[in-house]
């Protein structure tokens, strides 16, 4: 009998034991150094594009090759690779130049959305300077412990030759 107690009462605490482990919650993210390097990342890409840096363009985008480039006027480009080549190729057009600044993210725990605002100059078009305002989604998706751009949806809001006087 005092052995069937000591016995229910060990096999109530491992019980107990159990339950309470399975209750405890994950360990909860680091949220500002979470977000912060969701925007590290950001900046770097987008410094990494004004910069026409191929290299660390390549080092913001997914390892598994998962990536979307969707233009305007353009089929959309399905792989990090079609990514860096379409890049590649801008990038050798030395004379434009891309301001940008990032207008609101979104950041969960795996994925996270940017929304940025970009201007793309060339000293001239058609005998005239020329500019592009563009709204550019980026979706982000954690992998590893580490963001990489998945996604670059990019709309133009307002293009056409810059009147100067």
């Amino acid at each position: 009998m005092k052995n069937s107690k000591i016995l229910c009462k060990l096999i109530a605490s491992i019980i107990l034991c159990s339950l309470v482990a399975c209750q405890q919650e994950a360990p909860k993210l680091d949220r500002v150094q979470h977000e912060k390097d969701f925007v590290d990342l950001m900046e770097k890409h987008l410094r990494a594009v004004s910069e026409k840096d191929l290299g660390t363009l390549a080092s913001t985008m997914h390892p598994t090759g998962k990536m979307q480039l969707i233009l305007p006027s353009q089929e959309i480009t399905v792989s990090v690779d079609s990514f860096l080549s379409f890049h590649e190729e801008w990038f050798k057009d030395a004379m434009w130049t891309f301001d940008t600044k990032i207008l609101n993210t979104e950041i969960g725990d795996q994925l996270g959305m940017a929304v940025v605002e970009s201007v793309y100059r060339e000293p001239e078009r058609n005998g005239k300077p020329y500019f592009n305002r563009m709204i550019i989604s980026y979706l982000l998706e954690k992998t590893d412990g580490k963001w990489y751009i998945i996604k670059d949806h990019a709309s133009s809001s307002e293009k056409g030759e810059i009147y100067t006087k």
